[in-house]
């Protein structure tokens, strides 16, 4: 069945203010945690580094490794031209390849395409640095770049401060422009040789609108998710920018990954007064049916009053094991289905 055919039972909506019943909402605060979190550090940093933020972590097409970016042992890159900051981690957390050293402001968001290649969006800019996406070879080689090195704007080739970057199988490329809930709010599309082709959106909570959509993700017929994240939603378009529907039952999504029929959602920032009610965590939804059946709870245990942000970006490996990049707790953590790992 085409997922632009299916029936979902659970909140869909297009209006600019959707109220969820509270019942609703507690539900979705306690449904079982079908996984277990690796204890310790996980994938340790070279000479002994602390990791700093990370928001951006894909899984490699083999499914066996895993590709995140550390911001430099803070929430940063400026000044830090020494530090690799682009990882290829194994299933154990060991390193594979490393690095990116004097390449980033602020890496953001980034995508592994069919081939292997690299994809990452730098969101902020300093000097002749950032507002850019930028695709590497595994080996860090830079193949092609998208939007102005240092320059923010709003055109055919410039972005400002652009959230994270998809590629389709066909090559296709599409970049979540804005994060600011003010800025930019588009979804920009090029071919694979990076020639603009079109984008849609602007300010405002409307279908096809967007207050910073903060990740992208891509089912197997080919629909774009895209975390709209200020909106609290997740919308779902065709590749042409075709409005299909919303949910609004999944939290505030910071990250978004789709594996086997899966939807996982990564809600780093809900409760503390963006959207309350909602309790932060990895939420996984089955795309088929709309049935949120996981949810790895966020471990701050005092979540309205505080400011901690868990999992910020999500990714899925071939086994299954879900891996959280954290922007808050400063760490990439790996979640396990099955028993404790120790």
């Amino acid at each position: 069945m085409s997922s632009s055919r299916r029936a979902y039972p659970i909140v869909i909506a297009a209006a600019a203010i959707v109220l969820i019943p509270a019942a609703f909402v507690h539900a979705q605060n306690h449904i079982p945690n079908s996984y277990t979190t690796v204890s310790g550090v996980w994938a340790p940093l070279p000479d002994g580094r602390s990791w700093g933020s990370t928001s951006a972590v894909a899984a490699d097409p083999d499914g066996q490794t895993i590709w995140a970016i550390d911001r430099c042992g803070e929430n940063s890159c400026v000044g830090h031209d020494d530090l690799d900051i682009v990882f290829q981690f194994d299933q154990d957390g060991q390193i594979a390849r490393q690095w990116g050293a004097g390449m980033f402001v602020w890496p953001h968001g980034i995508d592994v395409d069919a081939e292997g290649n690299v994809w990452v969006a730098d969101a902020r800019g300093e000097g002749d640095r950032g507002h850019q996406v930028i695709k590497f070879s595994p080996e860090g080689e830079v193949l092609l770049q998208l939007g102005t090195a240092g320059v923010a704007g709003r055109t055919d080739s410039t972005f400002d401060e652009p959230n994270d970057v998809l590629v389709a199988p066909n090559g296709d490329i599409f970049v979540a422009d804005g994060h600011p809930a003010d800025g930019n709010n588009r979804i920009v599309k090029f071919s694979a040789d990076g020639t603009y082709l079109l984008e849609w959106g602007e300010t405002g909570s409307e279908p096809g609108q967007f207050r910073t959509p903060h990740a992208l993700a891509m089912d197997d017929d080919g629909l774009l998710y895209v975390g709209d994240r200020s909106n609290r939603r997740i919308q779902v378009f065709e590749q042409d920018g075709t409005f299909v529907r919303d949910f609004y039952n999944l939290g505030r999504a910071s990250g978004l990954a789709i594996h086997d029929g899966n939807l996982y959602v990564a809600d780093s920032e809900s409760n503390y007064g963006r959207n309350p009610g909602f309790k932060r965590g990895i939420r996984v939804m089955d795309i088929e049916t709309g049935f949120v059946h996981s949810f790895i709870p966020d471990p701050e245990p005092d979540q309205d009053n505080s400011g901690t942000s868990a999992a910020e970006g999500v990714a899925v490996d071939s086994d299954g094991n879900v891996y959280g990049a954290e922007v808050g707790p400063r760490a990439l953590r790996k979640h396990t289905p099955g028993e404790t790992v120790e």
